[in-house]
């Protein structure tokens, strides 16, 4: 059976899918990725042992580009005349959808992770929500990686509850618990990473990980930690997207400016980064399911996340970590002062953190649970 796996750049197939492909293709599928083009593209195909194909597609709404990249997708498909579609992220979606439609494909499938359209207003609003119920239109099953968000697409969307459902417990693809785990050689790497950052030993490390982006919640993020009282960092991994979600200037002279917030920048390996930190901050606005959270549980870290879909069905609050509400610069300081002021409430907290994923977010746990759907729908619809 021939399967295409179609992603809209082709860092998600090299990062969200990391390991999928090649589970799937050594269950004897012939799978095919799908991206627009990117560097990315030689480390996919060589360590998941499958084919690339490109097709022009773009981040944002363009019209005629997206027209262009619809005809050469439905080209492609009717050349390869694959037995099932797999689309992740809202662009892929939409045209990976249609495509599939046009082209007949008999097993159309699409995974919803963080959604645009959540913390969009007015015109955009209306245009995401027509390109997704274009998607869920033309998709024969829709699957969300979180129940929050499967709920959330109920209550605001007209697919019938029979199309769509949640794989396994949530999650695009689990976390490999034997990657994000703690060794010897990462922790002289985030000793290494302290003494370069100037962080003492009896300093506290807040992390956040994620685009530096408006929505992941890095005003708020940068408003609170400079709130605290105390000796205490913030390491921030990631890259900003100015042209698409820009961070406010002032917030980015605060960053510049204080001697305790480190921008790390993108980097491709986050384990010695979250090896070198006390505490995972997360608060975003919106999310379909966040596997940095969980790498960061897998890493042993409490997280302090906002009460958005999936990751409060990640966090346990007073469990594994702390939830507090979005866009509320002082509930986020309460609690990152709270596991500042309280060290036992800490290390119950991260005593916590890595037991909290492992039976339930395993990353074989999440393979077997999609194979299994993949098997029944080829066996229903080809």
């Amino acid at each position: 059976m021939k399967i295409l796996r179609i992603t809209t750049v082709p860092i998600s197939l090299n990062v969200l899918l990391k390991g999928q492909l090649k589970f799937m293709s050594e269950q004897g599928f012939e799978v095919i990725a799908v991206s627009a083009d990117g560097p990315e593209i030689k480390e996919i195909k060589e360590r998941e042992g499958v084919k690339h194909q490109t097709v022009p597609l773009t981040r944002r709404i363009t019209p005629f580009r997206d027209l262009i990249a619809l005809m050469e997708m439905v080209r492609l498909m009717k050349s390869l005349n694959p037995q099932m579609v797999h689309t992740h992220t809202p662009k892929a979606g939409l045209i990976g959808m249609m495509a599939a439609w046009l082209a007949k494909i008999p097993v159309r499938i699409h995974t919803v992770a963080g959604m645009p359209l959540m913390e969009a207003h007015g015109i955009s609003r209306k245009l995401l929500w027509l390109c997704e119920s274009i998607t869920y239109r033309c998709a024969l099953k829709i699957y969300p990686n979180s129940n929050q968000l499967k709920e959330w697409i109920l209550l605001n969307f007209r697919v019938p509850e029979h199309k769509i459902s949640v794989i396994g417990n949530g999650t695009s693809n689990g976390i490999d618990l034997d990657f994000y785990c703690k060794t010897s050689e990462i922790n002289n790497q985030a000793a290494s990473l302290r003494d370069v950052l100037g962080i003492k030993g009896f300093h506290q490390v807040f992390i956040f990980v994620g685009r530096l982006v408006k929505e992941k919640g890095i005003e708020e993020l940068i408003e609170a930690f400079l709130g605290l009282q105390g000796d205490h960092h913030l390491v921030l991994v990631g890259g900003y997207e100015d042209e698409r979600d820009p961070v406010p200037r002032e917030i980015k002279s605060k960053i510049q400016a204080s001697p305790h917030i480190h921008p790390v920048g993108f980097q491709k390996d986050i384990r010695p980064y979250l090896a070198m930190a006390d505490i995972f901050v997360f608060p975003s606005y919106r999310e379909g399911f966040p596997n940095v959270v969980l790498q960061a549980l897998a890493m042993g870290l409490p997280c302090i996340v906002s009460n958005i879909n999936g990751c409060n069905e990640v966090i346990a609050h007073g469990h594994n970590g702390l939830i507090v509400e979005t866009k509320s610069i002082d509930s986020l300081m309460q609690a990152m002062q709270k596991l500042r002021s309280e060290p036992g409430l800490l290390r119950e907290l991260s005593q916590h953190a890595r037991s909290s994923v492992e039976s339930t977010y395993g990353q074989k746990v999440y393979w077997d649970a999609l194979l299994a759907e993949y098997k029944a729908l080829l066996n229903h619809h080809v």
